[in-house]
């Protein structure tokens, strides 16, 4: 791999904002494909303007290999109001760089590959994209950069206004396409799905991580786990310090590239599970038995037809996904069960104790002349979520709002911030917490994820987790859907609502109409399949066991070794002794890890 992008102590701010990015060092190779997370304001956009040149560091230098082709997707694009379909995506203007004739880039199976993989078939390349809605505008930009070759390819938040079948698209789309890309997105899902490393932006650096989402937060945990034992660790010798009035011998630290009993640690302190059944309990307490029954219902948006002679019950308890293209109707649906329209036809009931909270994708409910906390104490000042006591400060600070740095040392409030100041992000999250702060026993979610970052969102999640009520969402983020539902439904835009046992699989395969993934063993193991005969395979199963415990006796051993260090200290003469085998015993237990790891990961292969 060839590097094509390096910041060298790179920092830049905006004025009273303060610093962004401070002496932040790091590279992109040509085959990178690199997911950028990191919370609201942290500067990730900064982050890709500073790579695709379109800003100036403060200070440090961005070098970009000579002839590097870029393409950049940001946050928002501006179009000709009369520009077409044709002119934005083709462009007469890349015919003349010798790109081949417009009806060559218009027939090219590529081309129609990436606009149908778009869900753009239906728009026409003639089609103006003033009178678009902003989905729409969206996918032409990007699809307008997927059609030229780059080597670098850099999106903000490309995943917004996707459906489920588009974001899986364009995941399979990136990862069999040559070349570097850089991305920002708040898509647990799709960065698990594309990216081969994480760079998270926090503290006005940046951490590198290798691997998608999931090995992030694991990383992530662990890192936070290795700090905290250390600082245990320091007080501990402080405290020793200040008894024994003297120093004791300074500490040692290692840091292996595979450590299994870290890994067991933080697999042991694993959150349980949600205990759906007693959530239903719950729920069935503070619902009653009725919440919504829909008998042949017929249910249009204008003159389009949405649901035709659709009969749906939903329980106490009952957590749903809502899966749809954009346009199939799950938005009318939820203000159907919201109250805020009515069928055309069928009977639609009501249980007697339901309370509705609808999450709507617009934010202008919000009161733009109050502040933060002002704002959630406008609806309750004590919230009780999911049998937990809350103030309106506490449940603030589960959405982020918190104190946070300033200037000269001191701390701001972002709870007194004014509403009108937020961001989009902020604005998202002040409208989720004035719906849970109503108490509701019916959450009603229209893409709660969006303008979210992926720590808000696992907050969310969590509250969602424990919440006992019963909950409709409709969501294009493929993690969330399996994270916080157990039914998903799908709306086909043929007036029909089909359950889908197979969840988010089952609806891909029937949009796209290749088979969902079988769920059976397969007949041959991975090692059978590469080869290997039943009985190596028995083999190499006894030799993974075997590791395992020479590991954990060689772990052992050294925590016993550095335990006799401590006793030992003012002895010399056994400190060397003791250092030399700790330093064997380590050794020989970095060599059985790297062992096991090689032969668990052949027995992993697929």
């Amino acid at each position: 791999m060839a590097n094509i992008v390096n910041l060298d102590r790179v920092s830049k701010g905006y004025g009273a904002a303060g610093p962004l990015l401070t002496g932040v060092s790091a590279g992109i190779d040509d085959a990178d494909r690199i997911g950028v997370v990191g919370l609201n304001g942290a500067g990730k956009s900064t982050l890709l303007r500073l790579i695709t040149r379109q800003e100036e560091p403060d200070e440090g230098r961005v070098t970009l290999r000579r002839d590097l082709r870029v393409a950049a997707l940001p946050q928002t694009m501006t179009f000709e109001p009369e520009a077409t379909v044709r002119e934005v995506v083709i462009g007469t203007a890349w015919l003349a760089e010798g790109l081949g004739a417009e009806h060559e880039w218009a027939g090219d199976a590529g081309v129609r590959a990436i606009l149908d993989g778009l869900g753009m078939p239906h728009l026409g390349l003639d089609q103006p994209v003033g009178p678009m809605s902003g989905g729409e505008r969206r996918r032409v930009a990007l699809a307008a950069l997927l059609v030229r070759p780059a080597d670098l390819l850099v999106l903000d938040e490309p995943t917004n206004h996707l459906d489920v079948a588009g974001v899986d698209w364009l995941a399979r789309h990136l990862t069999g396409r040559k070349g570097a890309l850089v991305v920002v997105t708040h898509d647990r899902w799709f960065l698990d799905a594309v990216c081969t490393s994480t760079w998270e932006v926090a503290d006005r650096t940046i951490r590198a991580y290798e691997g998608g989402y999931a090995a992030w937060i694991l990383a992530r945990a662990e890192r936070e786990r290795v700090a905290a034992a250390t600082e245990a660790r320091r007080q501990n010798l402080l405290r020793k310090e200040i008894a024994w009035l003297r120093r004791g011998p300074p500490a040692r630290t290692s840091k292996p590239r595979f450590r299994i009993d870290a890994a067991n640690a933080l697999i042991a302190d694993v959150p349980p599970p949600r205990d759906t059944l007693s959530l239903q309990r719950l729920a069935t307490a503070r619902l009653g038995k009725q919440v919504y029954d829909l008998s042949n219902i017929f249910l249009k948006a204008g003159d389009k037809p949405i649901l035709d002679d659709v009969t749906w019950q939903v329980g106490p308890g009952d957590r749903v996904a809502l899966l749809g293209a954009n346009g199939a109707g799950k938005t009318t649906l939820l203000r159907l069960l919201a109250g805020r329209s009515t069928p055309a036809a069928g009977r639609f009931t009501v249980g007697a104790t339901v309370k509705p909270a609808f999450l709507s994708q617009e934010l202008a409910e919000l009161p733009g002349d109050l502040r933060v906390l002002e704002a959630v104490e406008e609806v309750a000042r004590r919230v009780n979520l999911g049998g937990r006591e809350l103030s309106a400060a506490q449940l603030a600070e589960v959405f982020g709002f918190v104190d946070r740095p300033s200037g000269g040392g001191t701390r701001t409030s972002s709870l007194w911030t004014p509403v009108s100041d937020l961001s989009g992000g902020e604005r998202r999250r002040l409208q989720m917490l004035r719906l849970l702060a109503g108490e509701p026993n019916v959450l009603l979610l229209d893409e709660p994820t969006n303008d979210l970052d992926t720590d808000t969102l696992a907050s969310l999640e969590d509250l969602l987790d424990s919440w006992p009520g019963t909950l409709i969402v409709a969501s294009h983020d493929r993690y969330l859907v399996e994270r916080v539902t157990d039914a998903v439904f799908g709306l086909f835009g043929d007036g029909r609502l089909v359950h889908l046992p197979g969840g988010v699989d089952e609806y891909l395969a029937r949009v796209t109409g290749t088979p969902a993934p079988a769920a059976v063993t397969p007949t041959a193991t991975p090692m059978e399949r590469a080869g290997m005969s039943a009985a190596e395979v028995r083999a190499a199963r006894k030799d993974l066991t075997r590791l395992e415990r020479a590991v954990s006796r060689l772990t052992e051993r050294e925590a016993a070794l550095h335990d006799e260090l401590a006793t030992h200290a003012t002895d010399y003469a056994k400190v060397a002794d003791l250092d030399a085998r700790l330093r064997e015993v380590r050794a020989e237990r970095e060599r059985a890890e790297e062992e096991w790891l090689a032969l668990a990961e052949q027995v992993d292969a697929s």
